[in-house]
């Protein structure tokens, strides 16, 4: 018999937190209520591990701790040469005071949320377990096998904050345990929306881990095509939402001990995305905050390459966090002011 675990119990009373998955609402639509009943299922049918799975003894940073918090913001389906032509001021900001490139690669898969857990996990999707995109079948884990960035902050006593616009990302919330969420309860939301809900969050709980995924450049790129004056649109949308968030850190006095790391989980083409496809695989990758090199392309360096689970292990160096042994990810230190670049840099 599988464990279902805290996961379960949000289906007999209220989850903790609010706005998440499964927060009981009057008058809930039809949909709604089918995805209730789809992920009932799924609970009683599926592998699902509420518990952050035991790992290989943790290799400590030998760096950290640099910044006292990190803010991730994913753009969803954000291509990099979409910067070139949308107006983007705040992450135009971001790269003069941090290190950037443009030709990060995301999984093989290329699709939203197993290249998120990639991110957050360190390792590649096989590894994490969620392979699945929309609904795990039979067999499949619910969470991912192995621990997350909010696994690891949690266990040092670090508070955390998940703000995402699909529905999917309930599989990074580990049992539904998370006080600080805020998850759609349809199957994706507005960029204002996840806006508002990531500042009022920010604003309320000063979390020391922070996640924000915007969804509208992908939405918008599924129906109107990557690269169109719609996507643009939507790009230059984003961006002030991020210039908001990032006034709102100002404004409670901890920006200037944030780490910022600003990327997507893929890109896209024509009105698709997914492996095999350079223009689905790179995505932009740019990091700005205490201690990080300013107006610093790390393409300039020929041997390194950025890949979408170093972003987990940059994160841990950044805070001090011991990361699990065996990792695919690497921390690219290189981003580091003061630390030698005539060294051999990681593959």
């Amino acid at each position: 018999m599988h464990k279902v675990g805290r996961f379960g119990s949000m289906l007999k009373g209220r989850p903790r937190g609010s706005d998440v998955l499964l927060n009981e609402r009057r008058g809930a639509s039809l949909p709604y209520l089918r995805g209730l009943l789809v992920i009932f299922v799924m609970l009683i049918s599926v592998n699902v591990r509420a518990e952050p799975p035991a790992t290989a003894p943790a290799e400590p940073s030998s760096v950290g701790p640099v910044a006292r918090r990190v803010l991730i913001v994913s753009v969803d389906g954000l291509r990099p040469d979409l910067l070139i032509r949308a107006k983007t001021p705040t992450l135009q900001a971001l790269i003069d005071r941090g290190s950037f490139t443009f030709w990060a690669v995301t999984t093989d898969l290329a699709v939203t949320l197993p290249s998120h857990v990639s991110m957050l996990t360190g390792v590649k999707p096989a590894r994490h377990g969620i392979l699945w995109n929309a609904l795990p079948t039979p067999g499949e884990p619910l969470y991912p096998i192995v621990p997350t960035l909010f696994d690891l902050a949690d266990a040092q006593g670090m508070s955390t904050m998940l703000v995402a616009g699909k529905m999917k990302f309930f599989a990074l919330n580990r049992g539904g345990a998370m006080a600080n969420v805020f998850i759609p309860r349809s199957d994706t939301t507005s960029d204002d929306v996840v806006a508002a809900a990531a500042i009022e969050r920010l604003r309320a709980h000063r979390p020391r881990v922070a996640v924000v995924h915007f969804p509208g450049v992908d939405n918008t790129g599924h129906a109107s095509g990557w690269g169109s004056p719609e996507q643009i649109a939507a790009v230059e949308a984003v961006d002030a939402h991020i210039g908001s968030m990032l006034k709102e850190l100002d404004a409670l006095g901890v920006l200037n001990e944030t780490a910022v790391l600003v990327t997507a989980d893929h890109g896209g083409q024509g009105k698709s995305h997914g492996p095999n496809d350079a223009r689905s695989r790179f995505v932009p990758w740019i990091l700005a905050g205490p201690g990080i090199r300013k107006n610093f392309d790390l393409t300039s360096l020929p041997e390194l390459q950025i890949h979408t689970e170093d972003t987990f292990a940059t994160l841990c160096m950044l805070l001090g966090l011991a990361t699990p042994a065996g990792i695919d990810g690497k921390p690219i230190d290189v981003v580091l002011e003061g630390l030698e670049l005539l060294q051999n840099v990681p593959q």
